[in-house]
């Protein structure tokens, strides 16, 4: 009887781990761990369609980024959606995040913002309201709207970026915050630059995503 070549039994092989990189080579934790996690923020331009945000979703769950904030919403084009996403990753990881995306369908382009690009938030802050007058000047050191208000409680509106919106928060604790709800980071790119835009040679999105969309195999 031929025997096969001599070596462990199949399942007492070791299982290769890590990330892919862009060029779909495996990247070693160890290595990755070398590098600084790094918050940015990542653009997605995606046609406004059912079931493309569970697609993306799905994607960072899968493949288990650590994601900050999610938004998406509509654009100038009726037809197209922006979804904007803040990871915190070393850059090996943010590489990934971009190639995986592109591999959806649905997304017509994707970029990494510049640490100047354009970012806001809008946060409600609900408190007590046993200082209201305190409560008012707090919110207006922060150009913060109250949008509701009673003999119990006052909710204020407060639009920045995120360490503008974290010190509110912080200041607005000595009154006792009984709530808060923040839509997470949306951002655009400065001046005349597009922030994601297909490129003019670029193919239709169901063409040129065609051959290299996201299969479970991807996820190895």
């Amino acid at each position: 009887m031929k025997r096969g070549l001599e070596g462990p039994e199949p399942e007492e092989r070791p299982s290769p781990t890590g990330r892919r990189n862009k060029q779909g080579i495996r990247i070693d934790p160890e290595v990755e761990a070398t590098h600084e996690p790094r918050r940015t923020v990542i653009s997605a331009l995606v046609t406004h369609e059912p079931g493309v945000l569970s697609d993306v979703s799905g994607l960072f769950s899968r493949r288990q980024f650590n994601i900050e904030s999610l938004t998406v919403g509509p654009t100038e084009d009726e037809d197209r959606a922006r979804i904007t996403i803040v990871v915190e990753e070393p850059d090996p990881g943010i590489d990934q995040i971009e190639k995986q995306l592109r591999k959806l369908v649905p997304v017509i382009s994707v970029r990494e913002l510049e640490p100047d690009a354009m970012r806001r938030e809008l946060a409600l802050i609900k408190v007590d309201a046993e200082r209201p007058d305190q409560v008012a000047a707090v919110a207006d050191m922060y150009d913060g709207k109250t949008v509701d208000s009673s003999p119990e409680t006052a909710t204020i509106e407060v639009t920045g970026a995120r360490q503008k919106i974290e010190a509110a928060i912080d200041t607005f604790s000595q009154f006792g915050i009984r709530e808060i709800s923040r839509t997470g980071t949306t951002a655009l790119a400065r001046g005349t630059d597009r922030t994601a835009a297909p490129s003019s040679t670029a193919q239709p999105a169901d063409e040129a995503n065609h051959d290299d969309q996201y299969t479970p195999a991807d996820d190895d």
